[in-house]
């Protein structure tokens, strides 16, 4: 492969400060600093089944709550993968992923197509996982597809404990990621389209 599939994405406002570093061709390594120990967890998930190189740095105004800072993490990471990936010459596209934790079965089907779509079902709803908003986690996966520009389907198909759905929902999403970024040895030089455009 002679691009790399790196990424650094800077988003500073009025309410947050967001610093991500992608590299889509990791082995896993980690640094992440949210402000929030939940989050870290599953954004570490991410990383490690993955196998994302991911540096993630948050200053937010917790003072109003967690909205602002999970938010603008996902719209930085969304962007930081849509940036990495490219022009998805090589890639497999298309990828799906089923994880069992304990007493629950999560679902994750995506499709890196440069089109933004969410289709999220948690079944978290007012719950608290640990630390986090349980529909937190439902807002971060769709903002996380829409920056992404790619589509996501993802649900927890089953399942009681919330920390095992959110942690079963992460870890599906980063090993439908790492299937879908992952370099065809077929065809390494196509775009997987039939329009030969991902945009």
């Amino acid at each position: 492969m002679t691009k790399s599939r790196k990424s650094s994405v800077h988003r500073k406002t009025q309410e947050t400060d967001i610093l991500v570093d992608l590299n889509l061709d990791g082995t896993g390594k980690h640094q992440i600093k949210s402000g929030n120990g939940t989050l870290d967890h599953l954004l570490v998930q991410l990383s490690r089944h993955g196998s994302l190189d991911l540096t993630i740095t948050a200053k937010g105004d917790l003072e109003t709550g967690w909205h602002h800072t999970v938010e603008d993490i996902a719209i930085a990471l969304g962007r930081a993968i849509h940036e990495a990936v490219g022009d998805g010459r090589g890639i497999i596209r298309i990828a799906h992923a089923f994880v069992p934790f304990d007493e629950t079965l999560a679902q994750v089907i995506l499709d890196l197509s440069g089109r933004g779509y969410a289709l999220v079902d948690t079944q978290l709803n007012h719950e608290l996982v640990e630390h986090l908003p349980g529909d937190m986690v439902r807002h971060f996966l769709e903002t996380l597809a829409i920056e992404g520009k790619f589509t996501l389907h993802a649900r927890v198909v089953y399942g009681q404990n919330s920390h095992h759905k959110a942690e079963g929902l992460f870890k599906a999403l980063a090993r439908a990621l790492a299937e879908a970024s992952r370099i065809s040895p077929r065809t390494p030089d196509q775009i997987p389209s039939s329009k030969e455009t991902l945009r």
